[in-house]
Parts: structure tokens; C-alpha cells; sequence
């Protein structure tokens, strides 16, 4: 039965409040298509980007945060497109398997999202613009593609990673910097897509007990190389090193500006930044501790489920952490900031 026949004529329903209904549901139904509250986990890639190369973020970072959520909710939406035939089966609540939103109206979007998200990374410069090609391209392959062979987490940990290098990228013209912290969280996003592979039917402990082993790395990894006391990435070296006179060539006025349109400011480390740092590294392990360690005792589809969505969460006070951890202690709480309302909203609306 159609939502306009619940309230045949005389019901006491009246059309604009059907309307008004219809109009709601749609919003709900593209909500669950996007998984809003997996969108609070974007920003902080480009942040955590921006600080591991020692640049306050500007404009730029903003176009490159933008250019990730577009991107990303491509993948959301082409991730649901391509799975349509196995959701009918497995999740037919789905917007696509119920009918509330087209296969066409999905596809058409993803193909929005990803020229607004490519448009908004050549705005933010070329070097942005080479990074978030191969990003997109990988989106695309993963959901077209790769998702269901081997290669599939690798795929999905390349684009997590490739996403932090965008904002590098865009905010300080270079990658290599931020090369270490985007492996660190491709790392954290490799074991949540293995895991997540098994979130309908169940599966083994291995995957979760694997989930587990990685949190408890990442998280003694933050801790040991806390920046307290660490240099910035451009300090000078010493007046012996041979690199003296390259690093006061490179600092000459107007040479960054011509390379990269702006002079990357270095951020070093605050006395918060340590114990932060280790506050938000807690907060990471104990976002996901539990929920890994009841799917590893019993790997039902349901716990599964509750495990990944943990992980996604999870992503939050682990890009805040690095945040932290690169001296910009502001954006670090900031970016924690979010990890409340990703959870409020995952109440209404499921991030997987």
C-alpha cells in the first residue's frame, strides 16, 4: 500500500500534510543513502593532512574538505547502486531495494558528487587536483570493481589515505610529509573493511580479534611518538648540517609563494599537545575496544555490525589525535568535537 492510500479521501488526512510527509521521507531515505553521520569522519582527513605537513590550514584546506565530502558521498551512494541486487536479498530496507530512492536519481548523484568534489580540489590548486583524480578513480573502482576481490580493503585503505594526502596537498603544495600519518589511518581503515565483510552473514573471530590487534597498535604508536619536544617538519637544520644552505635558500621571500601560491607556517608543538594527544588516543581505543571485543566473541552479523560502526566512528578522535600530535591542538578539538554528534545522529541513521 502506497503512502497516499493510508488516508483514503475523508480520512482526516489532508494533502499538504501528505505532501509534507512524502517530503520527509525523502529527506530520510537520502539520508540513509549518504549515511550522514559517516560525513562527520571527512573533515578531519584534511585537517590531519594539513597539520602533518606543518601548515595552518586556510582556504584551500576548506575547498579540500569540501572536494572529500563530495568524493565520499560518491562512493556512499555508488557503493549502495552497485549493490542494489545483493541488498534486495540481504538488506531490502535499503533506499534502493524499497524503492525509496531510483537506481537512476543514485547514479546520477554519484556522478554529481564527483565532479563537484574534483571541480572543488582544482580550485584548491593543481597539486590537490593530482591527488583527488586517483582518489576518485579508486572510489569508483572499489565500488564498480574491487569491493568483493582480495585487493577490496586494500582499495578502500588507498582512498582513506589518499584523502589525507588531499589536504596536504591543497594546503602545502606537498605529500611527502603526510605520508606516515595517511598510512597510519589506512592502516585503521584496512582492518575495518576486512572486517566489515562478513557485517550481513557473520563470520569468524579473526577479523574482529585483527580489528582489535590494530586499535592497540595505533593507539601505542600515538603514544610513543607524541610530539612533545619534537621539532616541526621545516625546522632548520644546524648550523653544521650540509642541508643549511638549501633550507635558508628555500625560506628566501617569495620562493613558496611562487611554488605553491602561500609560505606553509609551522606549527610546533604547544605543552597540550602531548597530553591531548594521549587523551584523544584513549578515546580512539575506547570508541572501539568493546564493540571489537564482543564481535570477536561472537561474530553475529548484528555485533558485526555494531563493531564496523564503531570503527567509522572511531575514525574521528584518530584523525584528532594526529591532529593533535602535529602541534595544532585547536583543530585537534575541534575535529573531536564531532565525534558527539556523528553518535548522536548514528542513532537515527546507521553508518553502514
Amino acid at each position: 500500500m502506497s503512502r497516499s492510500e493510508v488516508n483514503p479521501a475523508g480520512g482526516g488526512r489532508s494533502v499538504g500534510g501528505g505532501r509534507s510527509q512524502d517530503r520527509w521521507a525523502r529527506a530520510v531515505a537520502w539520508a540513509e543513502l549518504l549515511r550522514l553521520p559517516a560525513l562527520f569522519t571527512v573533515p578531519g582527513d584534511a585537517l590531519a593532512g594539513a597539520g602533518a605537513v606543518a601548515a595552518r590550514p586556510d582556504h584551500r584546506t576548506l575547498l579540500a574538505i569540501g572536494s572529500s565530502v563530495c568524493l565520499y558521498e560518491a562512493g556512499m551512494v555508488l557503493n549502495d547502486w552497485a549493490d542494489r541486487a545483493e541488498d534486495a536479498v540481504e538488506r531490502p530496507h535499503r533506499p534502493l531495494p524499497s524503492g525509496r530512492v531510483s537506481p537512476a536519481a543514485a547514479f546520477t548523484a554519484a556522478c554529481a558528487f564527483t565532479a563537484a568534489g574534483l571541480t572543488l580540489a582544482a580550485r584548491a590548486g593543481r597539486p590537490a587536483l593530482a591527488v583527488a583524480a586517483p582518489l576518485a578513480a579508486t572510489v569508483w573502482s572499489y565500488d564498480l570493481v574491487l569491493k568483493h576481490t582480495p585487493v577490496g580493503p586494500l582499495a578502500m585503505a588507498a582512498a582513506r589515505g589518499l584523502d589525507l594526502l588531499l589536504g596536504a596537498s591543497a594546503t602545502a603544495g606537498r605529500t611527502r610529509p603526510a605520508v606516515p600519518a595517511a598510512g597510519l589511518l589506512a592502516t585503521h581503515t584496512f582492518a575495518i573493511t576486512t572486517l566489515s565483510r562478513q557485517e550481513t552473514r557473520g563470520g569468524t573471530p579473526a577479523p574482529a580479534l585483527a580489528a582489535l590487534a590494530t586499535t592497540a597498535g595505533l593507539t601505542w604508536w600515538l603514544g610513543r611518538r607524541a610530539p612533545a619536544g619534537a621539532p616541526p617538519s621545516d625546522s632548520p637544520p644546524g648550523l653544521g648540517s650540509p642541508d643549511r644552505a638549501a633550507h635558508l635558500l628555500r625560506k628566501l621571500p617569495g620562493r613558496d609563494e611562487h611554488r605553491t601560491g602561500f609560505r606553509p607556517s609551522a606549527q610546533p608543538a604547544t605543552p597540550l599537545s602531548a597530553p591531548l594527544t594521549a587523551a584523544l588516543a584513549a578515546a580512539y581505543a575506547g570508541t572501539t575496544a568493546r564493540p571489537f571485543l564482543h564481535a570477536a566473541l561472537n561474530p553475529s552479523a548484528p555485533l558485526t555490525q555494531r563493531a564496523v560502526g564503531a570503527g567509522i566512528r572511531a575514525m574521528i578522535p584518530l584523525q584528532a589525535a594526529l591532529i593533535a600530535r602535529s602541534g595544532a591542538t585547536a583543530g585537534a578539538v575541534l575535529t573531536a568535537a564531532l565525534a558527539p554528534v556523528a553518535r548522536r545522529l548514528a542513532r537515527r541513521v546507521s553508518v553502514t
